[in-house]
Parts: C-alpha cells; sequence; structure tokens
C-alpha cells in the first residue's frame, strides 16, 4: 500500500477523535431545567396519539378511557415531583475508550474489504501510461521510406512522409513528398495544400509562383475554403497587390468565429495593408481609361496528354477574373490537332462593354481541351492554367496543357 495513504488517513482519524473526544471525556454540569414544560408536551404529544388511534379503531373506547387515565396520573406524579438538583457527572467517558480503539480498527477492517488499497499507484500508473511515448522519428522516416521504395504508388504514404519531413522542418523534402502525392491523387485539396505550404516554406516563406497556382485551383473548387482564402490573400499581400488580398481575407472574415484568436489575427493583418488597398484602389481608378489590354497567349501539351486525345477535340482559350464573375472575359475555340499555336486575347473579344480584360487587374488565362465540345469543364476535360497580374509588360503567357480534370 502507499505509505501517503496511510500518512493521510491517519492524520484524518486524529482529526475526527479530536472533535469527538473532549466532550465525551470532560466533565458536564447537568442542569434539568424546564422539567415541567417538557412533561407537558410529552403528554400532550401522548395524547394526541392516543386520539389518533382511537379514530383509526386501533384502540376500543375502554383501552383508550385506560391509558388516556394513566397518562393523565403520570403527568401529575411527574408535576408533583421536585426538580432534579444540579449534579456532577462524568457518566459517558466509557464512550470515549471504545471510540479511540474501535473507530481506527473499523476504519482500516472496512476499507480493506470495500475500498481499494492500490488505488494511488494503480492511478500513477494509469498517469504515466497516458503519457505519450517518445516517438522515434528517424526509426518511423526509414521504415516508411522503405515501404515507398517497395510501394511507389502509395500517395497516402508519400502524403505522411511529406506531413514527416514538414514536422522535421524539411520542407524542400516535404514539398518532394507532397509533389508525389500530388502526381497520384490529382486535385486533391487537402495534398494541395500542403503542398503549397510546404513550397512556399521551401522558398523562404513566399507565396507567389506555383504555391498561389495550386491555392487558386483549391480556391476554384471549394470558394469557401478557409485556408485556402488565408494563404491567397499572403500570396496577394507579398505580391503588392492589397487590394485583392483585402478581397479574400473579407470573404474569409464572414466564415471565422468572431472574436476568435484566428478572427482577431485576420484583422490585424487585415489593417497592416488595408492603407495600401486603398491607395491601390485609387490607382486602379484612375487607370481605367488607359489603353485596351492585349495578351498574347501560347499554349504546348505534354506527351502524355498528347497520347490521350483526338485531333478533332475542341480546344478552348480565355481569360477570366480570378476573383469576380465566372465567365470568361475573352475567348478563343480551336481544334486540338493546331496545338502547339499563339492567339491573342484582347479586349474587343468582350461579350459585356464591363467585362473587358482591362477592367480587371488579375487574370487567370486557362487552356482547356473539351472531348465533348461543351463550353463547361468536365471529368475527363485535359486544362492548363497560368495567372497574369496587370499591367503587365510584356502581356504574354505561356500555358502548358498538363492537368487531367478528374
Amino acid at each position: 500500500m502507499n505509505p501517503t495513504f496511510w500518512l493521510i488517513a491517519s492524520a484524518l482519524l486524529l482529526v475526527a477523535l479530536a472533535i469527538i473526544i473532549p466532550p465525551l471525556w470532560k466533565k458536564r454540569d447537568v442542569q434539568e431545567t424546564d422539567a415541567e414544560q417538557r412533561n407537558v408536551k410529552i403528554a400532550r404529544d401522548r395524547a394526541a396519539d392516543l386520539k389518533q388511534q382511537l379514530a383509526a379503531g386501533v384502540l376500543t373506547q375502554q383501552q383508550f378511557d385506560e391509558q388516556f387515565q394513566e397518562l393523565e396520573s403520570t403527568l401529575v406524579d411527574d408535576l408533583g415531583s421536585e426538580p432534579l438538583a444540579e449534579k456532577n457527572t462524568s457518566q459517558g467517558r466509557w464512550v470515549a475508550y471504545v471510540l479511540v480503539l474501535l473507530l481506527p480498527l473499523l476504519s482500516v477492517v472496512t476499507y480493506l474489504h470495500l475500498g481499494e488499497p492500490d488505488a494511488l499507484q494503480k492511478a500513477q500508473i494509469r498517469q504515466a501510461a497516458a503519457k505519450p511515448a517518445n516517438i522515434d522519428i528517424d526509426a518511423m522516416l526509414s521504415k516508411l521510406k522503405q515501404r515507398l521504395q517497395n510501394k511507389p504508388d502509395d500517395a497516402r504514404g508519400w502524403f505522411m512522409l511529406g506531413r514527416t519531413y514538414n514536422y522535421l522542418k524539411h520542407y524542400q523534402q516535404a514539398a518532394d513528398a507532397f509533389a508525389k502525392a500530388y502526381a497520384l491523387t490529382g486535385e486533391n485539396e487537402e495534398v494541395m495544400l500542403q503542398y503549397a505550404d510546404a513550397l512556399a516554406m521551401a522558398n523562404g516563406g513566399r507565396m507567389t509562383g506555383k504555391p498561389e497556382e495550386l491555392i487558386s485551383r483549391v480556391l476554384e473548387r471549394t470558394p469557401d475554403s478557409i485556408m485556402s482564402l488565408w494563404l491567397a490573400g499572403m500570396a496577394r499581400a507579398e505580391a503588392g497587390d492589397a487590394q485583392q488580398a483585402m478581397q479574400y481575407w473579407r470573404r474569409l472574415e464572414k466564415l471565422l468565429k468572431p472574436g476568435s484568436e484566428s478572427h482577431r489575427e485576420l484583422q490585424r493583418m487585415m489593417a497592416a495593408v488595408q492603407p495600401q488597398s486603398a491607395t491601390a484602389n485609387t490607382q486602379q481608378q484612375s487607370a481605367k481609361a488607359s489603353a485596351p489590354v492585349s495578351i498574347a497567349v501560347q499554349v504546348t501539351i505534354t506527351e502524355a496528354i498528347k497520347a490521350k486525345i483526338n485531333p478533332d477535340d475542341t480546344l478552348f482559350i480565355y481569360a477570366k477574373a480570378l476573383t469576380g464573375p465566372p465567365m470568361p472575359l475573352a475567348i478563343v475555340r480551336k481544334k486540338a490537332a493546331d496545338l502547339p499555336l499563339a492567339v491573342t486575347l484582347d479586349d474587343s473579344m468582350a461579350m459585356l462593354p464591363n467585362m473587358k480584360l482591362s477592367n480587371f487587374q488579375q487574370l487567370q488565362i486557362i487552356a482547356r481541351i473539351s472531348r465533348s465540345g461543351g463550353a463547361m469543364p468536365q471529368k475527363g476535360d485535359f486544362v492548363g492554367k497560368q495567372q497574369l497580374q496587370l499591367p503587365a509588360v510584356p502581356a504574354s503567357v505561356l500555358i502548358v496543357i498538363d492537368q487531367e480534370i478528374k
């Protein structure tokens, strides 16, 4: 048994005895005062009880009369007697001896029979077992890498490897592992966001380029992705596009719980870029009267995708606002057999006067091969994308069709 338990139990017993024994041990002065009132009250209670028994049929009238007369006689005798004289007594000391001996003994016997003597030790064992064991990261990493050598198409394994490298802050190795997972899973949002984050960390925290492209793809599929909106705003703020960053973060602000730590952090970030956003907005308003936009687009295709298409498949090349209306701002329609090719997108292709390329600062240029010829992207289509920040000099992009829509 645990010594700590016995120390605590002994202390509690001593406290209990210290409270109980003194009143029993010391001599007490007994003064029977108000005896007459007490006897009268007892007699009244007894009389009431006899009446209830008579009414309930428990006693006959004769029994009631006999017991009531006896009660009256007893009361007369009590009231006629002298009050008890004050006396000094030590009666009850024997109880103190009994308690001192029996209370500890009964407590121990009862606990041993009903209690759990090893409870403290068991609790300590459970607490120790609940603590996380030291994980041998190196051994786990080695085992995972060996498994992936034997099974290189294990997308979940590559994802786990990327997470492990990320935990170890080996960001370039994490990005390489996530790239493998991305190649195996395609447009998996969790993989894409982790891949983008690892790429950014490996590049000194910079989000522009491939990380931002991955984040934009996630936002196309899930416009309310909290992590995507957060990272997309950071990428635009890093690129100096405070106005676009604010647009992302205002959308994110509506999704966060007011007063939460994430909400407060977002507000601090927005406060930091808001002055830049106001300046950019003024500059954009003054630039609306500038010359029309014309974008030179070169489109190529990978050999792997080329082997999967038919020459008569429809090729759409179009531009749309990165954030804003989903309809194209300018579009060209060709055949897959025309690849590789170069086209020009400009303001003259706008379907509405206020939907020109020059009315938007952040554009996405897309080349998509459609087997069905439909204007809406479908599963099995092949696509390539590139972002363009206006004004750009020269306004040109190179798009490689290298992805299949899953």
